[in-house]
């Protein structure tokens, strides 16, 4: 994953509309009709696929549309000046429509830990949203492995405390978002410690990153895309970030989430994306954000398990 470049200037791309439900907790608002080109719909893969249409679950078809809960974290989903949700996942999100033959409603719900209660109480079909993989995670939902990420640590620009470990965070205030796997990952290492971590539990990504960029907390640990993302488009008041390119921890997978109850959408899904995965049209949409080196060669479900314990 060394050296890959994010590409903040990327544009949604595709060819029928997704409604998009900017507002956080609005679910079945009417939201925005986003008029997309035709660049994604071109791409080999991404065409109406019948046999994927009928088996999706009989409510979806019947109500023509899907929906969709994600969560802001760039490049994974975000606004664009306009107001627009962009990012990988709302490209893939036209994908599937367009696959499917249904409109996608994509909703932001706020922040991540909202994600997993919104699946399980039906309010969504799907999440799209780079939530982590893991063991505890495949317990409550399936969880569709559709990319790659690691962990690392994103401090002030400069690294003035010369942070180059989690080790290093002993002591030291560290923001993480609420419900996330990077928070456990910081409750673990502070476990580890002689002087534990303080840690500062923040809803939304955006105000975890402004806490350090402001110093209140001396360090954050995120996700590597993300964290790279940042560190070369910065966005808010305060000093400049930096992502630390030598720390790649818990190297798992990114995945969307369906109910336990649902495997007639968790496996069209699953099979809607590796027919973008064998055209090709997948990995044109991860280079087209600069994701290429964190692209899957097979969608797979609930495989947390398997990545190496670090």
């Amino acid at each position: 994953m060394n050296g890959f470049r994010i590409h903040g200037n990327a544009i949604l791309a595709g060819a029928t509309a997704i409604i998009l439900a900017l507002t956080p907790h609005t679910a079945g608002a009417a939201g925005d009709v986003v008029s997309m080109d035709e660049a994604l719909s071109k791409l080999p893969g991404v065409v109406l696929t019948p046999k994927l249409v009928d088996a999706l679950p009989a409510s979806i078809k019947s109500a023509g549309v899907l929906k969709v809960a994600t969560d802001l974290t760039p490049p994974i989903s975000f606004r664009a000046d306009d107001g627009s949700l962009i990012g990988i996942d709302a490209d893939l999100a036209t994908a599937l429509g367009i696959i499917l033959g249904v409109k996608v409603e994509m909703t932001d719900v706020g922040a991540g830990a909202a994600i997993v209660p919104s699946i399980l109480s039906k309010r969504f079909d799907i999440s799209i949203s780079g939530i982590n993989d893991d063991p505890e995670l495949a317990k409550q939902v399936d969880v569709i492995d559709y990319m790659y990420d690691a962990t690392t640590i994103m401090t002030i620009k400069g690294n003035p405390l010369g942070i180059k470990s989690m080790g290093d965070l002993c002591g030291r205030k560290v923001a993480v978002p609420v419900g996330t796997f990077q928070a456990r990952l910081v409750e673990a290492a502070s476990a580890k410690c002689a002087t534990p971590i303080e840690i500062l539990s923040i809803p939304k990504m955006p105000d975890v990153l402004q806490a350090v960029r402001t110093g209140r907390a001396d360090a954050t640990v995120n996700g590597y895309a993300t964290s790279v993302y940042t560190t070369e488009n910065q966005i808010g008041r305060g000093k400049g970030l930096e992502a630390l390119p030598d720390v790649r921890l818990a190297v798992g997978y990114l995945g969307m989430l369906t109910a336990k109850d649902n495997a007639p959408l968790r496996d069209t899904v699953v099979a809607a994306l590796q027919q973008m995965v064998d055209s090709g049209a997948y990995a044109s949409v991860m280079e087209k954000w600069g994701l290429g080196p964190l692209a899957v060669e097979t969608v797979k479900v609930n495989d947390a398990a398997s990545m190496p314990v670090e």
